[in-house]
């Protein structure tokens, strides 16, 4: 059931690509196949995606609550929660991504390994169609001419741990796509410098103190950064060098989409700001009186001395309320 749903379709669609692809190389063949499975699964990391920036927006309020809650855990760790059901939030959305990629990884690595086992595998386990294909043809009748590197560098059938040797070219792919996973995880997590780390929580919960299990799923959240590379590392390390090359182009692709859809954000960020401080602009110009008062200079004929006279707009005269006429302080004197 698993083979014939989820393994021999990988294998077709990358047998295709190699059959159709001028030069039928094996590893230009897995590059672009490994780019058509990410733009399949775009939906799914562009819904990662926006829940990664909604987790990024939300801590302000994080922190703010963690100050309002006083030291109190299972009141703050109840309005954390509330505050991720309220905004739709699910931190452990990218865990869900990663296991989606899993039957990926094993399906190409059953079909690998039916090539590695018996290269005519190539021929017999394809459709009907692909059987068909020219190049395919040429390769029933010659197996020889199946090319399984990258560029003729790098045999891909080989591990970079095998036969009590190590094959660097293979090492550098399985290095290269541990390095490209932690800095896609990276790429996506919250950066909160004032964030505790799990073995300190854990020693307070040890001594006595509750734990608040929001700070404990965060930071099991922030350790996946580490351990999810390490488990690539050990994973590929003793098989087929072709899985590394898949999981290292994936991770490079993915780090450019993740780029491109939060760097998106930013700008939207930007630009609601900048709106909201011409909004309040305006507001506080609407409070304020302009000034607009003019000082005219008047010469008089045969002085030297010059009067100034200052005299104001009539919409500045008129907010300003008339002051009452003083009366004389010289009586007129009766005779």
């Amino acid at each position: 059931m698993f083979t014939t749903l989820i393994v021999q379709p990988i294998f077709n669609l990358l047998i295709f690509i190699y059959a159709i692809l001028p030069g039928h190389n094996f590893g230009a063949a897995l590059i672009i196949f490994t780019v058509v499975i990410r733009l399949l699964m775009w939906p799914l990391v562009k819904r990662q995606l926006h829940n990664a920036k909604a987790m990024r927006k939300l801590q302000p309020e994080l922190k703010r609550i963690k100050k309002e809650a006083a030291g109190d855990r299972q009141r703050e760790s109840t309005l954390v929660m509330e505050l991720y059901k309220e905004r739709g939030v699910n931190p452990f959305s990218s865990i869900g991504l990663l296991l989606l990629q899993l039957p990926i990884l094993i399906g190409l690595y059953a079909g690998l390994q039916k090539i590695i086992v018996d290269p005519y595998n190539i021929v017999n386990f394809s459709y009907p169609f692909i059987q068909n294909l020219p190049s395919i043809k040429e390769l029933a009748a010659d197996i020889t001419k199946l090319d399984l590197t990258l560029f003729g560098f790098i045999d891909l059938k080989r591990a970079a741990l095998g036969g009590g040797a190590i094959y660097w070219p293979a090492m550098v792919l399985v290095i290269g796509s541990a390095v490209t996973q932690y800095y896609q995880s990276k790429q996506l997590m919250p950066d909160d410098k004032d964030a505790r780390k799990l073995r300190q929580i854990l020693k307070e919960a040890g001594n006595g103190t509750q734990a608040d299990s929001s700070e404990v799923n965060a930071a099991v959240m922030r350790n996946t950064k580490y351990f999810i590379p390490v488990m690539i590392f050990f994973f590929t390390v003793n098989i087929a060098s072709a899985l590394s090359l898949y999981w290292l182009v994936s991770g490079l692709v993915a780090m450019i989409q993740q780029a491109r859809v939060l760097k998106q954000d930013e700008v939207e960020i930007e630009t609601v700001l900048h709106k909201d401080d011409k909004k309040t602009a305006k507001k506080s110009d609407k409070k304020k009186i302009p000034s607009t008062a003019r000082v005219v200079s008047i010469h008089t004929e045969g002085k030297d001395d010059t009067k100034t006279k200052t005299t104001a707009n009539v919409d500045a005269a008129a907010t300003t309320p008339n002051p009452k006429p003083k009366k004389s302080k010289n009586k007129k004197r009766r005779r």
